[in-house]
């Protein structure tokens, strides 16, 4: 099933349960999707954004309300904080399943084997071949300097 579809049908769940929380956190991330889709209509690819592309705005979205979870944290409003753990929990439900730090040493590994890296300069090479295999997998801001401490 495509993604969007997954959306929509849990968007249609929420709405059945009366769950005001997910329904919420659903229509936000159709919203940033119609977002992504008309700013894309003047351009050449106009086309529906397919999964790959969805997946990238649900990534970006966990990213700011991690963020926001911090700032919140950081001013006492613990309860602000706990509201945008909950919205996270929406939308990694359709995100596949984060690597844990062994996982992304392998990959890390296989990469550079892959490239046949041997130094810093391949770093655009080992970044791309891990963004292709394990997009929306990892945080990619923090496996850069993995991958340099393990060139370097």
């Amino acid at each position: 099933m495509e993604l969007r579809d997954r959306i929509a049908q849990a968007l249609k769940q929420a709405m059945k349960d009366r769950d005001q929380g997910r329904l919420a956190t659903l229509r936000l991330v159709n919203a940033a999707i119609k977002d992504q889709e008309i700013a894309a209509r003047g351009s050449d690819d106009a086309a529906a954004l397919g999964d790959a592309e969805i997946r990238a705005i649900l990534a970006k979205m966990v990213k700011q309300r991690n963020e926001s979870v911090r700032a919140y944290e950081e001013g006492g409003r613990v309860d602000l904080a706990e509201r945008e753990r909950a919205e996270i929990a929406v939308i990694e439900e359709f995100l596949p399943r984060q690597l844990t730090g062994e996982e992304i040493k392998a990959a890390i590994d296989r990469a550079i084997a892959d490239v046949g890296a041997a130094s810093i300069r391949d770093m655009g090479k080992i970044m791309g071949k891990l963004k292709e295999r394990h997009a929306g997998q990892m945080d990619f801001g923090t496996v850069g300097p993995q991958v340099k401490d393990r060139l370097g």
